[in-house]
Protein backbone atom coordinates (compact mmCIF):
# COMPACT_ATOMS: atom_id res chain seq x y z
CA UNK A 1 0.00 0.00 0.00
CA UNK A 2 1.56 3.72 -0.94
CA UNK A 3 2.11 6.24 1.76
CA UNK A 4 -0.75 9.32 1.50
CA UNK A 5 -1.15 12.85 2.55
CA UNK A 6 -4.65 13.22 4.10
CA UNK A 7 -6.25 16.05 6.51
CA UNK A 8 -5.55 14.87 10.10
CA UNK A 9 -8.14 13.68 11.86
CA UNK A 10 -9.10 13.73 15.92
CA UNK A 11 -8.10 9.98 16.35
CA UNK A 12 -4.33 10.86 14.94
CA UNK A 13 -3.51 13.20 17.68
CA UNK A 14 -1.83 10.23 19.85
CA UNK A 15 0.30 8.62 16.79
CA UNK A 16 1.42 11.98 16.13
CA UNK A 17 1.84 13.58 19.73
CA UNK A 18 4.59 10.10 20.17
CA UNK A 19 6.49 11.00 16.68
CA UNK A 20 6.03 14.79 18.40
CA UNK A 21 7.92 13.15 21.71
CA UNK A 22 10.68 11.05 19.49
CA UNK A 23 11.54 14.43 17.39
CA UNK A 24 11.85 16.24 21.29
CA UNK A 25 14.38 13.40 22.18
CA UNK A 26 16.25 13.58 19.09
CA UNK A 27 16.51 17.40 19.54
CA UNK A 28 17.44 17.28 23.23
CA UNK A 29 20.71 15.87 22.02
CA UNK A 30 21.70 18.60 19.53
CA UNK A 31 20.78 21.41 22.21
CA UNK A 32 20.01 19.71 25.99
CA UNK A 33 18.47 22.71 27.16
CA UNK A 34 16.50 24.51 24.83
CA UNK A 35 15.11 21.19 23.60
CA UNK A 36 15.26 20.05 27.01
CA UNK A 37 11.66 17.80 26.79
CA UNK A 38 9.42 18.65 30.13
CA UNK A 39 8.34 15.34 32.18
CA UNK A 40 4.73 13.98 31.12
CA UNK A 41 4.81 16.85 27.69
CA UNK A 42 3.09 13.60 25.65
CA UNK A 43 -0.68 13.71 26.97
CA UNK A 44 -0.91 17.31 27.55
CA UNK A 45 0.71 17.76 23.75
CA UNK A 46 -1.50 15.20 22.76
CA UNK A 47 -4.59 17.25 24.04
CA UNK A 48 -3.12 20.41 22.37
CA UNK A 49 -2.65 18.48 18.66
CA UNK A 50 -6.10 17.51 19.37
CA UNK A 51 -7.33 20.77 19.61
CA UNK A 52 -5.45 22.15 16.36
CA UNK A 53 -6.95 19.37 14.35
CA UNK A 54 -10.52 20.64 15.49
CA UNK A 55 -9.88 23.92 13.90
CA UNK A 56 -10.54 25.36 10.95
CA UNK A 57 -7.97 28.28 11.40
CA UNK A 58 -5.09 25.49 11.32
CA UNK A 59 -3.56 23.22 8.61
CA UNK A 60 -3.15 19.78 10.07
CA UNK A 61 -1.44 17.10 7.73
CA UNK A 62 -0.84 13.10 8.35
CA UNK A 63 0.80 11.28 5.81
CA UNK A 64 -0.10 7.30 6.58
CA UNK A 65 1.02 3.83 4.86
CA UNK A 66 -0.63 0.61 5.98
CA UNK A 67 -2.74 2.36 8.53
CA UNK A 68 0.50 3.94 10.19
CA UNK A 69 1.16 7.49 10.64
CA UNK A 70 4.09 8.03 8.93
CA UNK A 71 4.88 12.01 9.69
CA UNK A 72 2.64 15.06 10.30
CA UNK A 73 2.89 19.25 9.69
CA UNK A 74 0.91 21.69 11.50
CA UNK A 75 0.96 25.11 9.80
CA UNK A 76 -1.07 28.33 11.32
CA UNK A 77 -1.34 31.36 9.37
CA UNK A 78 -0.87 35.06 10.78
CA UNK A 79 0.24 38.37 10.06
CA UNK A 80 3.96 38.81 10.13
CA UNK A 81 5.91 40.87 13.04
CA UNK A 82 4.82 44.52 12.82
CA UNK A 83 8.48 45.68 11.83
CA UNK A 84 8.14 43.54 8.27
CA UNK A 85 5.83 43.45 5.44
CA UNK A 86 6.23 40.42 3.39
CA UNK A 87 3.14 41.78 1.95
CA UNK A 88 0.62 39.37 3.60
CA UNK A 89 0.18 36.62 5.78
CA UNK A 90 3.01 34.09 7.07
CA UNK A 91 2.26 30.16 7.19
CA UNK A 92 4.36 29.26 10.33
CA UNK A 93 4.75 25.59 10.54
CA UNK A 94 6.30 24.48 14.01
CA UNK A 95 5.52 21.09 14.67
CA UNK A 96 6.40 19.33 11.59
CA UNK A 97 8.07 16.05 12.01
CA UNK A 98 8.11 12.28 10.11
CA UNK A 99 8.84 8.92 11.86
CA UNK A 100 12.15 8.14 10.82
CA UNK A 101 14.79 10.42 9.13
CA UNK A 102 15.21 8.28 5.85
CA UNK A 103 11.60 9.36 5.56
CA UNK A 104 12.51 13.22 4.92
CA UNK A 105 13.18 12.98 1.04
CA UNK A 106 9.94 11.16 0.69
CA UNK A 107 7.37 11.62 3.34
CA UNK A 108 8.37 15.11 4.84
CA UNK A 109 8.65 16.51 1.36
CA UNK A 110 5.12 15.61 0.39
CA UNK A 111 3.54 16.61 3.79
CA UNK A 112 5.93 19.82 2.90
CA UNK A 113 4.71 20.33 -0.42
CA UNK A 114 0.78 19.78 0.57
CA UNK A 115 1.40 22.10 3.61
CA UNK A 116 3.05 24.95 1.10
CA UNK A 117 -0.23 24.70 -1.41
CA UNK A 118 -3.04 24.66 1.54
CA UNK A 119 -1.26 27.60 2.94
CA UNK A 120 -0.75 29.09 -0.33
CA UNK A 121 -4.57 28.43 -1.16
CA UNK A 122 -5.58 30.54 1.97
CA UNK A 123 -3.33 33.46 1.07
CA UNK A 124 -0.11 33.01 2.59
CA UNK A 125 2.62 35.19 1.20
CA UNK A 126 5.58 33.24 3.03
CA UNK A 127 6.34 30.37 4.96
CA UNK A 128 8.38 30.07 8.16
CA UNK A 129 9.55 26.60 9.17
CA UNK A 130 11.30 24.96 12.07
CA UNK A 131 14.06 22.76 12.50
CA UNK A 132 17.08 21.64 14.69
CA UNK A 133 20.32 23.15 13.82
CA UNK A 134 21.70 19.39 13.58
CA UNK A 135 18.72 18.00 11.74
CA UNK A 136 20.30 17.63 8.18
CA UNK A 137 17.87 15.06 6.44
CA UNK A 138 15.09 17.50 7.63
CA UNK A 139 17.30 20.63 6.41
CA UNK A 140 17.82 18.81 2.70
CA UNK A 141 13.99 18.30 2.89
CA UNK A 142 13.08 22.17 3.60
CA UNK A 143 16.33 23.23 0.74
CA UNK A 144 14.55 20.51 -1.75
CA UNK A 145 11.19 22.57 -1.54
CA UNK A 146 13.08 25.91 -2.14
CA UNK A 147 12.99 27.29 1.38
CA UNK A 148 16.25 28.69 2.71
CA UNK A 149 17.49 30.12 5.69
CA UNK A 150 16.32 33.41 7.21
CA UNK A 151 17.00 33.73 10.88
CA UNK A 152 19.04 31.44 13.17
CA UNK A 153 18.39 31.20 17.06
CA UNK A 154 21.58 30.89 19.27
CA UNK A 155 21.12 29.86 22.78
CA UNK A 156 23.46 29.43 26.00
CA UNK A 157 24.94 25.86 25.71
CA UNK A 158 24.13 25.61 29.71
CA UNK A 159 22.34 27.43 32.74
CA UNK A 160 23.15 31.13 33.08
CA UNK A 161 24.64 32.05 36.57
CA UNK A 162 23.10 34.58 38.41
CA UNK A 163 25.72 37.36 39.31
CA UNK A 164 27.68 36.46 42.42
CA UNK A 165 26.15 33.00 42.53
CA UNK A 166 28.73 30.54 42.47
CA UNK A 167 26.91 27.96 40.54
CA UNK A 168 24.80 28.09 37.18
CA UNK A 169 20.56 28.42 37.58
CA UNK A 170 18.86 25.06 38.67
CA UNK A 171 16.04 25.52 35.32
CA UNK A 172 13.57 23.20 37.47
CA UNK A 173 14.42 25.66 40.64
CA UNK A 174 13.98 28.45 38.51
CA UNK A 175 10.48 27.35 37.00
CA UNK A 176 9.14 26.40 40.84
CA UNK A 177 9.92 29.70 42.24
CA UNK A 178 8.06 31.52 39.42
Amino acid sequence: MSEHVRTAEAADAAAMADLARMRRDQYAGYQPIFWRPAPGATDPHRRYLAKLVGSEQVITLVSEQAGQLTGFLIATLGPAPPVYDPGGPTCQIDDFTVSSPDRWPTTGISLLRAGLAEAARRGAIQAVVVTGHLDEPKRQALRACGLEIASEWWVTPQPLRRPGATTAVDPAAASDSQ
